[in-house]
Parts: structure tokens; C-alpha cells; sequence
């Protein structure tokens, strides 16, 4: 097993406990009640919308399947056994952000903590998915084979934004001691920007026309 092998592998064994961490931490959500966790930052007033409510439950539910559905997607392996079930989940990934996770995620921006800047980022940042996500649909239909892929990569890069905030959340506290303030502000537009130039570089790299080629094996 060559090096690149074994860090898409613990990559992706990363992403995969990530996925299963989240799901713990949403599932305490489903009882609906409203002083858990996250939902205690925010005012009795907020609460009390419709849209965010609505908002809310849709995104940390379709987030999290899409999150999981992705690790799949990159496995080719998996895309060249399971063709027809990877066209499938994929139907359901590009499905549940165009019309679930990115539209109720930009209802959230609406309440975000932090003021402007913290709307403003989380807003781009549902939008950029949106739009990534788009595009790689429209690729696939044209048969665009590796444009497909590296528009995937920039969409599943925005997607990973959730593990990326909380990583780097904890990295600045305890290794920068940063103010929590400074630290959400910064993790708001650092998770998702960062992580499309980490995909950038590796569609740079020539990532996608490798993972055409091992396909086509």
C-alpha cells in the first residue's frame, strides 16, 4: 500500500468516526426539547420562529446524512463494485443539499451568533455548497467525467465544513488560547475556505484525472 493509499485510508476512517460522533450529538436533538447543547446560545425569541425551528431540524438531520453518504462516493473501490448504488447515494447527496442542507442552512445564517460577519460567512458558505453541488450534477449529466469529480471534491469540501469548525475550534483554544469570540468568528469562514483550498490544491495535484484513471481500471 503506497503512502497516498494510507492517508486516503485514515482519511476517510476519520470522516467515518466523525460521522458517527455527529450522529450522537444530533440524536439528543430529536426529542425536540429546546434547552440542548447549541440550542441554549439561543433567545427565547429565536426559538420561537417557525423558520428557524424549521430550519434547524432539517439541517443538522440532512448535514449529517450527506456527510456520511460522501465518504462512499471517494472510494473507488466501492464506485466501480456498487455503480448503480453510487448513482444513487449520489442522487440523494445532490438531492438533499440543493433542496434540504444548503437552503435550511442559509435559514440558520439568518440567527447565526456573532453578528454580521458570522451571517455573512455561514451565508457564502451555503451558497458556495450550493453552487458546487449544482455543478457537479450538471457535469455528471454531461458526461464530464473528471470535471464531475473535482466539482464533487469542492462540494464534499464544503460539506466536511462541520468537522473542520469543531477540529478547528479546539485547535485554537487549547493550542492558541484564543477568546471564544475570536475563535467562532475565525472557525465561521476557516472551515469551509480552508477547506476548498486543501481541495484546490489536490484537483492541482491532478487528483481527479487519478481518480478517472483508477476508475476506468
Amino acid at each position: 500500500m503506497s503512502l497516498r493509499q494510507i492517508f486516503s485510508a485514515l482519511f476517510l476512517l476519520f470522516v467515518g468516526a466523525f460521522t458517527v460522533l455527529m450522529f450522537t450529538k444530533v440524536a439528543p436533538y430529536l426529542s425536540f426539547e429546546p434547552g440542548i447543547d447549541f440550542l441554549t446560545t439561543k433567545t427565547d425569541r429565536v426559538l420561537a420562529h417557525r423558520d428557524f425551528q424549521l430550519s434547524f431540524y432539517i439541517h443538522i438531520t440532512s448535514s449529517l446524512w450527506t456527510m456520511g453518504i460522501g465518504i462512499a462516493q471517494f472510494i473507488p473501490s466501492f464506485v466501480k463494485k456498487y455503480p448503480r448504488l453510487h448513482q444513487t447515494l449520489g442522487k440523494v447527496y445532490v438531492f438533499s443539499i440543493l433542496f434540504l442542507a444548503a437552503p435550511s442552512g442559509l435559514g440558520l445564517a439568518i440567527y447565526a451568533n456573532g453578528g454580521l460577519p458570522a451571517k455573512v460567512g455561514f451565508s457564502f458558505q451555503c451558497i458556495i455548497w450550493w453552487l458546487t453541488t449544482f455543478v457537479a450534477w450538471r457535469e455528471i449529466k454531461l458526461k464530464r467525467w473528471q470535471t464531475h469529480i473535482e466539482w464533487m471534491m469542492r462540494s464534499y469540501g464544503v460539506t466536511l465544513a462541520a468537522m473542520s469548525l469543531r477540529v478547528g475550534s479546539y485547535a485554537m483554544v487549547y493550542l492558541f488560547h484564543t477568546k471564544p469570540i475570536e475563535t467562532y468568528l475565525t472557525v465561521t469562514w476557516l472551515s469551509w475556505v480552508g477547506n476548498l483550498v486543501i481541495v484546490e490544491a489536490l484537483i492541482y495535484a491532478g487528483t481527479g484525472a487519478k481518480l478517472v484513471k483508477m476508475l476506468k481500471k
